[in-house]
Protein backbone atom coordinates (compact mmCIF):
# COMPACT_ATOMS: atom_id res chain seq x y z
CA UNK A 1 0.00 0.00 0.00
CA UNK A 2 1.09 3.60 -0.63
CA UNK A 3 1.85 5.82 2.33
CA UNK A 4 -1.43 6.73 4.03
CA UNK A 5 -1.09 10.42 3.22
CA UNK A 6 -0.70 9.57 -0.47
CA UNK A 7 -4.08 7.85 -0.59
CA UNK A 8 -7.13 9.74 -1.74
CA UNK A 9 -9.72 10.41 0.94
CA UNK A 10 -11.99 7.85 -0.76
CA UNK A 11 -9.24 5.19 -0.74
CA UNK A 12 -8.44 5.91 2.91
CA UNK A 13 -12.15 5.68 3.75
CA UNK A 14 -12.28 2.26 2.06
CA UNK A 15 -9.19 1.04 3.95
CA UNK A 16 -10.64 2.19 7.27
CA UNK A 17 -14.00 0.59 6.59
CA UNK A 18 -12.45 -2.71 5.53
CA UNK A 19 -10.18 -2.82 8.56
CA UNK A 20 -7.06 -2.82 6.39
CA UNK A 21 -6.05 0.35 8.26
CA UNK A 22 -7.01 1.12 11.85
CA UNK A 23 -8.26 4.53 12.94
CA UNK A 24 -5.39 4.63 15.43
CA UNK A 25 -2.77 4.07 12.71
CA UNK A 26 -4.36 6.64 10.39
CA UNK A 27 -4.58 9.22 13.16
CA UNK A 28 -1.01 8.60 14.33
CA UNK A 29 0.29 8.83 10.75
CA UNK A 30 -1.32 12.20 10.05
CA UNK A 31 -0.35 13.57 13.47
CA UNK A 32 3.25 12.69 12.63
CA UNK A 33 2.90 14.54 9.32
CA UNK A 34 1.60 17.59 11.18
CA UNK A 35 4.45 17.46 13.68
CA UNK A 36 7.01 17.24 10.88
CA UNK A 37 5.69 19.83 8.46
CA UNK A 38 3.57 22.32 10.37
CA UNK A 39 6.46 24.37 11.84
CA UNK A 40 7.25 25.71 8.35
CA UNK A 41 3.69 25.63 7.01
CA UNK A 42 1.72 27.28 9.82
CA UNK A 43 -1.44 25.39 8.88
CA UNK A 44 -2.34 24.30 12.42
CA UNK A 45 -2.75 26.65 15.38
CA UNK A 46 -3.66 23.91 17.87
CA UNK A 47 -2.96 20.17 17.63
CA UNK A 48 -5.10 17.94 19.86
CA UNK A 49 -3.05 14.76 19.54
CA UNK A 50 -4.06 13.03 22.79
CA UNK A 51 -7.74 13.67 22.24
CA UNK A 52 -7.50 12.50 18.61
CA UNK A 53 -5.82 9.24 19.59
CA UNK A 54 -8.50 8.59 22.23
CA UNK A 55 -11.15 9.15 19.58
CA UNK A 56 -9.31 6.77 17.25
CA UNK A 57 -9.14 4.00 19.84
CA UNK A 58 -12.86 4.39 20.45
CA UNK A 59 -13.49 4.21 16.70
CA UNK A 60 -11.46 1.00 16.45
CA UNK A 61 -13.44 -0.48 19.33
CA UNK A 62 -16.69 0.31 17.51
CA UNK A 63 -15.25 -1.12 14.29
CA UNK A 64 -14.58 -4.46 16.03
CA UNK A 65 -18.25 -4.73 16.96
CA UNK A 66 -19.88 -3.25 13.87
CA UNK A 67 -20.26 -4.57 10.30
CA UNK A 68 -18.47 -2.41 7.76
CA UNK A 69 -21.79 -1.64 6.06
CA UNK A 70 -23.09 -0.10 9.30
CA UNK A 71 -20.11 2.15 10.00
CA UNK A 72 -20.62 5.91 9.66
CA UNK A 73 -19.53 7.41 6.35
CA UNK A 74 -16.34 9.02 7.74
CA UNK A 75 -15.41 6.27 10.20
CA UNK A 76 -11.89 7.00 11.48
CA UNK A 77 -11.18 9.77 8.94
CA UNK A 78 -8.77 12.46 10.24
CA UNK A 79 -9.65 16.09 9.61
CA UNK A 80 -9.41 19.46 11.35
CA UNK A 81 -11.57 22.52 11.89
CA UNK A 82 -10.96 26.20 11.29
CA UNK A 83 -10.11 28.15 14.43
CA UNK A 84 -13.42 29.99 14.05
CA UNK A 85 -15.39 26.83 14.86
CA UNK A 86 -15.88 25.59 18.41
CA UNK A 87 -14.61 22.14 19.32
CA UNK A 88 -15.54 21.14 22.86
CA UNK A 89 -12.61 21.47 25.28
CA UNK A 90 -10.38 23.21 22.72
CA UNK A 91 -9.58 26.91 22.62
CA UNK A 92 -11.19 28.88 19.79
CA UNK A 93 -9.06 31.97 19.15
CA UNK A 94 -11.01 33.43 16.18
CA UNK A 95 -7.54 34.53 15.10
CA UNK A 96 -7.70 37.48 17.49
CA UNK A 97 -5.50 38.80 20.27
CA UNK A 98 -8.45 40.85 21.53
CA UNK A 99 -10.35 37.85 22.91
CA UNK A 100 -9.85 35.67 25.96
CA UNK A 101 -8.76 32.28 24.66
CA UNK A 102 -10.87 29.85 26.66
CA UNK A 103 -11.78 26.25 25.81
CA UNK A 104 -15.13 25.96 24.07
CA UNK A 105 -17.87 24.47 26.25
CA UNK A 106 -19.48 22.49 23.41
CA UNK A 107 -19.05 21.46 19.79
CA UNK A 108 -20.39 23.77 17.10
CA UNK A 109 -23.10 22.14 14.95
CA UNK A 110 -20.64 21.48 12.10
CA UNK A 111 -18.22 19.72 14.45
CA UNK A 112 -20.95 17.69 16.12
CA UNK A 113 -22.29 16.69 12.70
CA UNK A 114 -18.94 15.47 11.35
CA UNK A 115 -18.02 13.71 14.59
CA UNK A 116 -21.35 11.89 14.37
CA UNK A 117 -20.31 10.90 10.83
CA UNK A 118 -17.20 9.24 12.32
CA UNK A 119 -14.53 11.89 11.70
CA UNK A 120 -11.62 12.43 14.10
CA UNK A 121 -10.44 15.99 14.69
CA UNK A 122 -6.68 16.54 14.87
CA UNK A 123 -6.97 20.18 15.91
CA UNK A 124 -7.65 23.74 14.77
CA UNK A 125 -6.29 25.45 11.65
CA UNK A 126 -5.09 28.98 11.02
CA UNK A 127 -7.56 31.72 10.04
CA UNK A 128 -7.59 35.50 9.67
CA UNK A 129 -9.04 37.51 12.52
CA UNK A 130 -12.77 36.71 12.69
CA UNK A 131 -12.49 35.17 9.22
CA UNK A 132 -12.66 38.57 7.57
CA UNK A 133 -9.90 38.34 4.96
CA UNK A 134 -8.68 36.45 1.90
CA UNK A 135 -5.39 35.56 3.65
CA UNK A 136 -4.83 33.56 6.85
CA UNK A 137 -2.50 35.77 8.84
CA UNK A 138 -3.07 37.17 12.32
CA UNK A 139 -1.22 38.41 15.37
CA UNK A 140 -1.40 35.29 17.53
CA UNK A 141 0.31 32.58 15.45
CA UNK A 142 2.56 32.23 12.38
CA UNK A 143 0.85 32.80 9.04
CA UNK A 144 -0.51 29.91 7.02
CA UNK A 145 1.77 29.41 4.03
CA UNK A 146 1.21 27.91 0.61
CA UNK A 147 2.71 24.38 0.34
CA UNK A 148 3.65 25.05 -3.30
CA UNK A 149 5.71 28.14 -2.37
CA UNK A 150 6.22 28.91 1.30
CA UNK A 151 6.71 32.60 0.59
CA UNK A 152 3.12 32.76 -0.68
CA UNK A 153 -0.18 32.87 1.19
CA UNK A 154 -2.53 29.88 1.31
CA UNK A 155 -5.52 32.23 1.03
CA UNK A 156 -8.36 32.71 3.47
CA UNK A 157 -10.29 32.40 5.48
CA UNK A 158 -9.99 28.59 5.33
CA UNK A 159 -6.29 28.99 4.56
CA UNK A 160 -4.87 26.76 7.28
CA UNK A 161 -7.20 23.93 6.29
CA UNK A 162 -6.36 24.31 2.60
CA UNK A 163 -2.63 24.32 3.31
CA UNK A 164 -3.00 21.19 5.44
CA UNK A 165 -4.87 19.32 2.70
CA UNK A 166 -2.53 20.46 -0.07
CA UNK A 167 0.52 19.39 1.99
CA UNK A 168 -1.02 15.97 2.76
CA UNK A 169 -1.35 16.72 6.46
CA UNK A 170 -5.04 15.85 6.12
CA UNK A 171 -6.93 13.78 3.53
CA UNK A 172 -9.54 16.57 3.24
CA UNK A 173 -11.10 19.24 5.44
CA UNK A 174 -14.29 21.18 5.92
CA UNK A 175 -14.17 24.91 5.32
CA UNK A 176 -16.72 27.66 5.64
CA UNK A 177 -17.36 30.19 2.89
CA UNK A 178 -19.01 33.59 3.41
CA UNK A 179 -17.35 35.53 0.60
CA UNK A 180 -14.98 33.02 -1.00
CA UNK A 181 -13.42 31.47 2.11
CA UNK A 182 -13.44 27.92 0.70
CA UNK A 183 -12.88 28.76 -2.96
CA UNK A 184 -10.07 31.32 -2.53
CA UNK A 185 -7.74 29.05 -0.52
CA UNK A 186 -8.69 26.05 -2.66
CA UNK A 187 -7.63 27.97 -5.76
CA UNK A 188 -4.45 29.28 -4.11
CA UNK A 189 -3.42 25.79 -2.96
CA UNK A 190 -4.42 23.79 -6.05
CA UNK A 191 -7.45 22.05 -4.55
CA UNK A 192 -11.06 21.39 -5.45
CA UNK A 193 -13.23 23.65 -3.31
CA UNK A 194 -17.02 23.44 -3.28
CA UNK A 195 -19.31 26.11 -1.86
CA UNK A 196 -22.76 24.51 -1.54
CA UNK A 197 -25.90 26.53 -2.09
CA UNK A 198 -27.60 28.34 0.75
CA UNK A 199 -29.50 26.06 3.12
CA UNK A 200 -28.12 22.73 1.92
CA UNK A 201 -25.67 22.34 4.85
CA UNK A 202 -27.41 24.02 7.79
CA UNK A 203 -24.70 22.76 10.18
CA UNK A 204 -22.27 25.24 8.65
CA UNK A 205 -24.34 28.38 9.03
CA UNK A 206 -22.93 31.22 11.12
CA UNK A 207 -24.34 33.52 13.77
CA UNK A 208 -23.92 37.24 13.18
CA UNK A 209 -24.55 36.72 9.46
CA UNK A 210 -27.68 38.75 8.61
CA UNK A 211 -27.37 38.16 4.86
CA UNK A 212 -26.95 34.37 5.30
CA UNK A 213 -23.69 34.39 3.38
CA UNK A 214 -21.83 31.58 5.19
CA UNK A 215 -22.04 27.90 4.29
CA UNK A 216 -19.77 24.92 4.99
CA UNK A 217 -18.14 23.00 2.16
CA UNK A 218 -15.21 20.67 1.38
CA UNK A 219 -11.57 21.37 0.59
CA UNK A 220 -10.21 18.30 -1.20
CA UNK A 221 -7.65 17.06 -3.68
CA UNK A 222 -10.29 15.70 -6.07
CA UNK A 223 -13.96 15.95 -6.89
CA UNK A 224 -14.45 12.42 -5.54
CA UNK A 225 -12.93 13.35 -2.18
CA UNK A 226 -15.09 16.49 -2.07
CA UNK A 227 -18.14 14.37 -2.86
CA UNK A 228 -17.31 12.04 0.01
CA UNK A 229 -17.30 14.94 2.44
CA UNK A 230 -20.56 16.22 0.97
CA UNK A 231 -22.05 12.78 1.66
CA UNK A 232 -21.19 13.36 5.31
CA UNK A 233 -22.46 16.94 5.32
CA UNK A 234 -25.73 16.04 3.58
CA UNK A 235 -26.67 12.48 4.61
CA UNK A 236 -28.54 10.52 1.97
CA UNK A 237 -27.61 12.82 -0.92
CA UNK A 238 -25.24 10.27 -2.58
CA UNK A 239 -22.87 12.80 -4.14
CA UNK A 240 -20.08 10.26 -4.54
CA UNK A 241 -22.36 7.80 -6.34
CA UNK A 242 -23.46 10.60 -8.67
CA UNK A 243 -19.94 10.88 -10.10
CA UNK A 244 -20.54 7.65 -12.00
CA UNK A 245 -22.91 9.58 -14.27
CA UNK A 246 -21.52 11.70 -17.09
CA UNK A 247 -22.95 15.22 -17.00
CA UNK A 248 -25.18 16.25 -19.90
CA UNK A 249 -23.90 18.61 -22.57
CA UNK A 250 -24.02 22.03 -20.91
CA UNK A 251 -24.32 25.62 -22.10
CA UNK A 252 -21.58 27.44 -20.22
CA UNK A 253 -21.21 31.21 -20.23
CA UNK A 254 -17.69 32.58 -19.72
CA UNK A 255 -17.29 36.02 -18.17
CA UNK A 256 -14.78 38.37 -16.57
CA UNK A 257 -17.50 40.74 -15.34
CA UNK A 258 -17.38 41.49 -11.62
CA UNK A 259 -19.56 43.58 -9.29
CA UNK A 260 -16.34 45.09 -7.85
CA UNK A 261 -15.10 46.56 -11.14
CA UNK A 262 -16.72 49.97 -10.74
CA UNK A 263 -15.36 50.59 -7.22
CA UNK A 264 -12.03 48.77 -7.55
CA UNK A 265 -11.06 48.54 -11.24
CA UNK A 266 -8.73 45.59 -11.73
CA UNK A 267 -6.93 43.74 -14.50
CA UNK A 268 -6.75 39.96 -14.43
CA UNK A 269 -3.16 38.77 -14.52
CA UNK A 270 -2.00 36.72 -17.53
CA UNK A 271 -1.89 33.58 -15.36
CA UNK A 272 -5.57 34.01 -14.50
CA UNK A 273 -6.45 34.33 -18.18
CA UNK A 274 -4.31 31.30 -19.00
CA UNK A 275 -6.23 29.30 -16.41
CA UNK A 276 -9.52 30.49 -17.89
CA UNK A 277 -8.38 29.47 -21.39
CA UNK A 278 -7.28 26.08 -20.08
CA UNK A 279 -10.67 25.62 -18.43
CA UNK A 280 -12.51 26.57 -21.63
CA UNK A 281 -10.51 24.03 -23.64
CA UNK A 282 -11.14 21.25 -21.13
CA UNK A 283 -14.86 21.97 -21.08
CA UNK A 284 -15.11 22.14 -24.87
CA UNK A 285 -13.11 18.92 -25.21
CA UNK A 286 -15.62 17.30 -22.84
CA UNK A 287 -18.42 18.29 -25.22
CA UNK A 288 -19.81 21.40 -23.56
CA UNK A 289 -20.71 24.62 -25.37
CA UNK A 290 -18.72 27.60 -24.05
CA UNK A 291 -19.85 31.07 -25.16
CA UNK A 292 -19.20 34.60 -23.97
CA UNK A 293 -21.53 35.89 -21.26
CA UNK A 294 -22.07 39.55 -20.44
CA UNK A 295 -23.34 40.14 -16.90
CA UNK A 296 -24.50 43.54 -15.65
CA UNK A 297 -23.99 44.18 -11.94
CA UNK A 298 -25.45 47.06 -9.95
CA UNK A 299 -22.64 49.43 -8.89
CA UNK A 300 -24.13 49.77 -5.40
CA UNK A 301 -23.08 46.21 -4.63
CA UNK A 302 -19.65 46.84 -3.00
CA UNK A 303 -21.02 49.14 -0.30
CA UNK A 304 -23.99 46.88 0.44
CA UNK A 305 -21.89 43.72 0.60
CA UNK A 306 -19.30 45.33 2.86
CA UNK A 307 -22.07 46.52 5.18
CA UNK A 308 -23.51 43.00 5.49
CA UNK A 309 -20.09 41.29 5.62
CA UNK A 310 -18.86 43.39 8.54
CA UNK A 311 -22.07 43.47 10.58
CA UNK A 312 -20.97 40.49 12.66
CA UNK A 313 -17.64 41.99 13.74
CA UNK A 314 -19.46 45.15 14.76
CA UNK A 315 -21.57 43.09 17.17
CA UNK A 316 -18.71 40.93 18.51
CA UNK A 317 -18.23 41.05 22.26
CA UNK A 318 -14.86 42.72 22.76
CA UNK A 319 -14.02 44.75 25.83
CA UNK A 320 -13.15 48.40 25.12
CA UNK A 321 -9.80 47.89 26.83
CA UNK A 322 -8.81 45.30 24.22
CA UNK A 323 -10.03 47.04 21.07
CA UNK A 324 -6.46 48.22 20.39
CA UNK A 325 -5.39 44.58 20.03
CA UNK A 326 -7.50 44.18 16.90
CA UNK A 327 -5.75 44.27 13.54
CA UNK A 328 -6.23 47.58 11.66
CA UNK A 329 -8.68 46.12 9.16
CA UNK A 330 -10.82 44.52 11.86
CA UNK A 331 -10.73 47.62 14.07
CA UNK A 332 -11.65 49.91 11.16
CA UNK A 333 -14.57 47.85 9.92
CA UNK A 334 -15.80 47.19 13.46
CA UNK A 335 -15.94 50.92 14.16
CA UNK A 336 -17.78 51.61 10.91
CA UNK A 337 -20.26 48.80 11.57
CA UNK A 338 -21.01 50.19 15.02
CA UNK A 339 -21.57 53.66 13.59
CA UNK A 340 -24.13 52.45 11.06
CA UNK A 341 -27.78 52.71 11.96
CA UNK A 342 -30.02 49.63 11.92
CA UNK A 343 -31.83 51.28 9.02
CA UNK A 344 -28.60 51.38 6.98
CA UNK A 345 -28.04 47.66 7.52
CA UNK A 346 -31.67 46.91 6.63
CA UNK A 347 -31.29 48.96 3.45
CA UNK A 348 -28.15 47.03 2.47
CA UNK A 349 -29.83 43.67 3.10
CA UNK A 350 -32.85 44.71 1.02
CA UNK A 351 -30.55 45.74 -1.81
CA UNK A 352 -28.68 42.43 -1.68
CA UNK A 353 -31.96 40.52 -1.95
CA UNK A 354 -32.78 42.49 -5.10
CA UNK A 355 -29.22 41.97 -6.37
CA UNK A 356 -29.66 38.24 -5.88
CA UNK A 357 -32.88 38.19 -7.89
CA UNK A 358 -31.42 40.27 -10.73
CA UNK A 359 -28.17 38.29 -10.91
CA UNK A 360 -29.76 34.84 -10.74
CA UNK A 361 -32.11 35.89 -13.57
CA UNK A 362 -29.13 36.80 -15.75
CA UNK A 363 -27.21 33.63 -14.88
CA UNK A 364 -30.23 31.51 -15.84
CA UNK A 365 -29.44 32.07 -19.54
CA UNK A 366 -26.72 29.42 -19.14
CA UNK A 367 -26.45 26.08 -17.35
CA UNK A 368 -23.21 27.16 -15.66
CA UNK A 369 -21.10 30.33 -15.49
CA UNK A 370 -17.32 30.11 -15.92
CA UNK A 371 -14.76 32.64 -14.68
CA UNK A 372 -11.26 32.61 -13.21
CA UNK A 373 -11.10 31.55 -9.58
CA UNK A 374 -8.68 34.40 -8.77
CA UNK A 375 -7.51 37.45 -10.69
CA UNK A 376 -3.92 37.12 -9.46
CA UNK A 377 -1.45 34.40 -8.56
CA UNK A 378 -1.27 33.51 -4.83
CA UNK A 379 0.02 36.62 -3.07
CA UNK A 380 3.17 36.80 -0.94
CA UNK A 381 2.70 36.38 2.79
CA UNK A 382 2.38 39.87 4.27
CA UNK A 383 1.42 41.44 0.92
CA UNK A 384 -2.07 42.52 1.94
CA UNK A 385 -1.07 43.99 5.29
CA UNK A 386 2.27 45.51 4.35
CA UNK A 387 4.22 43.52 6.94
CA UNK A 388 7.86 42.81 6.21
CA UNK A 389 7.75 39.50 4.33
CA UNK A 390 4.98 38.42 6.70
CA UNK A 391 7.43 36.60 8.92
CA UNK A 392 7.67 38.91 11.92
CA UNK A 393 5.43 38.79 14.97
CA UNK A 394 4.34 42.41 14.86
CA UNK A 395 2.48 43.56 18.00
CA UNK A 396 -1.18 44.03 17.09
CA UNK A 397 -1.02 47.72 17.96
CA UNK A 398 1.87 48.21 15.50
CA UNK A 399 0.69 46.11 12.57
CA UNK A 400 1.50 48.32 9.59
CA UNK A 401 -0.68 48.76 6.58
CA UNK A 402 -3.84 50.59 5.63
CA UNK A 403 -7.21 48.93 6.26
CA UNK A 404 -8.85 50.33 3.13
CA UNK A 405 -5.81 49.49 1.00
CA UNK A 406 -5.82 45.98 2.42
CA UNK A 407 -9.51 45.53 1.60
CA UNK A 408 -9.07 46.89 -1.91
CA UNK A 409 -6.24 44.44 -2.57
CA UNK A 410 -8.44 41.57 -1.45
CA UNK A 411 -11.31 42.61 -3.71
CA UNK A 412 -8.94 42.90 -6.66
CA UNK A 413 -7.42 39.51 -5.85
CA UNK A 414 -10.76 37.67 -5.62
CA UNK A 415 -13.34 39.73 -7.52
CA UNK A 416 -15.57 36.80 -8.53
CA UNK A 417 -16.29 35.26 -5.13
CA UNK A 418 -18.60 37.22 -2.86
CA UNK A 419 -21.51 37.73 -5.25
CA UNK A 420 -21.98 33.96 -5.36
CA UNK A 421 -22.57 33.97 -1.59
CA UNK A 422 -25.02 36.86 -1.89
CA UNK A 423 -26.93 34.90 -4.54
CA UNK A 424 -26.81 31.73 -2.40
CA UNK A 425 -25.64 29.68 -5.39
CA UNK A 426 -23.35 26.63 -5.50
CA UNK A 427 -19.88 27.10 -6.98
CA UNK A 428 -16.76 25.00 -7.40
CA UNK A 429 -13.10 25.86 -8.02
CA UNK A 430 -10.94 23.48 -10.05
CA UNK A 431 -7.11 23.72 -10.39
CA UNK A 432 -6.77 23.56 -14.18
CA UNK A 433 -3.45 25.39 -14.63
CA UNK A 434 0.05 25.70 -13.15
CA UNK A 435 2.42 28.60 -13.72
CA UNK A 436 5.34 26.19 -14.23
CA UNK A 437 5.80 23.79 -17.11
CA UNK A 438 4.00 20.93 -15.39
CA UNK A 439 1.46 20.32 -12.64
CA UNK A 440 3.06 20.90 -9.27
CA UNK A 441 6.09 22.75 -10.64
CA UNK A 442 4.83 26.29 -10.08
CA UNK A 443 1.81 28.01 -8.59
CA UNK A 444 -1.71 26.66 -9.08
CA UNK A 445 -4.38 28.71 -10.84
CA UNK A 446 -7.98 27.65 -11.17
CA UNK A 447 -11.38 28.31 -12.64
CA UNK A 448 -14.70 28.79 -10.90
CA UNK A 449 -17.94 27.26 -12.14
CA UNK A 450 -21.19 28.66 -10.74
CA UNK A 451 -24.45 26.73 -11.04
CA UNK A 452 -28.11 27.20 -10.20
CA UNK A 453 -29.58 26.15 -6.87
CA UNK A 454 -29.35 22.41 -6.39
CA UNK A 455 -26.47 21.90 -8.84
CA UNK A 456 -23.82 20.74 -6.34
CA UNK A 457 -23.79 17.21 -7.75
CA UNK A 458 -23.60 18.54 -11.31
CA UNK A 459 -20.62 20.76 -10.43
CA UNK A 460 -18.82 17.81 -8.87
CA UNK A 461 -19.61 15.65 -11.91
CA UNK A 462 -18.18 18.28 -14.27
CA UNK A 463 -15.02 18.65 -12.19
CA UNK A 464 -14.67 14.84 -12.16
CA UNK A 465 -15.26 14.69 -15.89
CA UNK A 466 -12.41 17.19 -16.41
CA UNK A 467 -10.06 14.83 -14.58
CA UNK A 468 -10.05 16.38 -11.11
Amino acid sequence: MAELHELSAVALRDALHSGEVSAKDATAHFLARVEQHNPLLGAFVTVTAEHALRQALAADARRSQTPASALPVLHGMPLAFKDLTDVAGVVTTHGSAALDHKPAPADAPLVAHLKEAGAISLGKTQVPEFGLTAYSENRIAPPSRNPHALSRSSGGSSGGSAAAVAANLLPFAPGTDGGGSVRIPAAACGLVGLKPGRGLVPAGESQGDPARLVVAGPLARSAADAALMMDALVPGAAFLDALAQEPPRLRIGVTLDSPWSGTFPFTAEPEALEALEAGEKLLEHAGHSVTEASIRYDNRYPDAFTTAWTAGVGAARISPQREALLAPLTRTFRRRAQQRSPAKLAEALAFLRQFQQDTVTQYAQWDLLLMPALAQTPRPVGWFTGTAHGDERWPATQWPGDADGDYRKQCEYAPWSSMVNVCGLPAITVPVHWTGNAAGSGLPMGIQLVGPMGSEALLLRVAHQLGF
